[in-house]
């Protein structure tokens, strides 16, 4: 009976693993829980910071900017002319210029509400863009204030 339950967990592990390989791989296509879903979260950014963390610059940094209705005003139409094209328009990864990316753009409306999404990661998300972790979206420290990166998290926060 044992042998049994340790080979159904084997078979069980390995066939999770697999989804997920063919996942990251760009295997699977469509609406489902790797494109679009659950797994659309960056998980190349999301390994990269379990292996290395994010910039100490970054870490301890929280949003200093209120939800006024003119803050998230700004905010989007800063998501609109700098990440929409690729993010989509209601953040969902799903924007035209993003369609061919590997890896592809993140759900960053959805990651945006999760625990791990702290001020300082999508300070340091949008920020370095990414390069650290070899995707195709660019920094974006030079061509932002940071004022403008946190009125962007606060409009991510309310999508």
């Amino acid at each position: 009976m044992k042998k049994k339950m340790m080979m159904t967990t084997v078979l069980a592990g390995a066939l999770v693993l697999s989804i997920v390989a063919l996942g990251e791989m760009g295997m699977m296509r469509g609406p489902g829980m790797m494109r679009g879903g659950m797994m659309n979260m960056s998980m190349v950014r999301h390994h990269y910071v379990m292996r290395n963390g994010i910039d100490q610059r970054y870490t301890s940094q929280r949003n200093p900017l209120s939800f006024t209705e003119s803050n998230l005003q700004e905010g989007e139409n800063l998501y609109t002319s700098n990440c929409a094209a690729c993010h989509g328009s209601r953040g969902q990864g799903d924007g035209e210029a993003g369609k061919n990316l590997n890896p592809r753009p993140a759900n960053i409306a959805r990651f945006a509400k999760m625990p791990m999404a702290s001020d300082g990661y999508l300070l340091w998300t949008i920020s370095e863009g990414g390069v650290p972790v070899g995707s195709a979206m660019p920094p974006f420290k030079d061509s932002l204030k940071q004022d403008d990166i946190w009125k962007i998290m606060l409009y991510l926060r309310q999508l």
